[in-house]
């Protein structure tokens, strides 16, 4: 198996068939936004725990 019949494969692999990686449900603003509130919750949790500094 040579390189380049890999990385084809690769790359084959990763564009999922022809589907491109977006599925119709996903909403890239609900997303990001459930990950702005996750982060920033962890960051009030971990502030919580620090008092002493």
């Amino acid at each position: 198996m040579s390189i380049h019949s890999t990385a084809a494969q690769l790359v084959t692999l990763a564009e999922g068939e022809g589907h491109g990686g977006n599925h119709q449900s996903l909403s890239p603003f609900l997303t990001g936004g459930a990950a702005l509130v996750i982060l920033l919750l962890l960051l009030w949790v971990t502030t919580r725990f620090n008092r002493d500094r």
